[in-house]
């Protein structure tokens, strides 16, 4: 096998067998229906950089939250974003019956909520003790201090293995925009230099 990713051609993948990937440069086949080994995945994803965000959820007086990184936006029009939860996750199964979730895009400074959201500071439990909170629309808690504030309401839920794609339209959003935003990048946090 060579090193790095194969190249890959449209016309190798329409002419070679389903679930498998034709390399040009060392004529070599990649089996791909197994799918990737998870290790192997988990160190090519190190490489992706991304923005980290804590989402949130209330329902029936409980509220939980944790730090992820697979958010996106969908669409502006309407206006969409998707998540993607761990189906173990106890801000999964609140989601699941709120119908709703926060996003709270994390500034630099706030490396330290993203390690407590993450679960990797010992607590109580409750992940927002201490915390100043907000609510707009569907009632999830947003954590004062953020860069940007989304308020969504669940439109569509995706079984995808082990997790669960949440699409959402965005029902109410704020920008505070004061600080550089937090940036983690193979297993670490980073700052944005201009």
């Amino acid at each position: 096998m060579s090193a790095g990713w194969p190249r890959v051609s449209e016309s190798a993948l329409l002419d070679t067998p389903l679930g498998r990937l034709y390399d040009e440069s060392t004529m070599e086949l990649f089996d791909t229906a197994g799918g990737a080994h998870a290790d192997q995945l988990r160190s090519a994803m190190r490489a992706w950089t991304t923005g980290v965000a804590i989402v949130t959820a209330s329902h029936e007086g409980k509220q939980h939250g944790m730090t992820v990184s697979s958010f996106t936006s969908v669409s502006l029009d309407p206006p969409l974003v998707v998540i993607s939860l761990s189906k173990d996750s106890q801000t999964h199964q609140l989601v699941r019956r709120a119908g709703a979730f926060g996003v709270t895009i994390l500034a630099a400074s706030q490396w330290e909520l993203s390690e407590r959201f993450a679960g990797k500071v010992q607590s109580d439990g409750d992940r927002f003790r201490g915390l100043q909170t907000e609510t707009f629309v569907t009632g999830a808690p947003f954590i004062k201090g953020g860069m940007a504030f989304l308020d969504c309401r669940v439109t569509q839920t995706i079984r995808a293995g082990m997790n669960t794609l949440f699409l959402a339209e965005v029902v109410a959003v704020r920008g505070d925009d004061h600080d550089s935003p937090l940036v983690y990048h193979d297993r670490a946090y980073r700052r944005l230099e201009e």
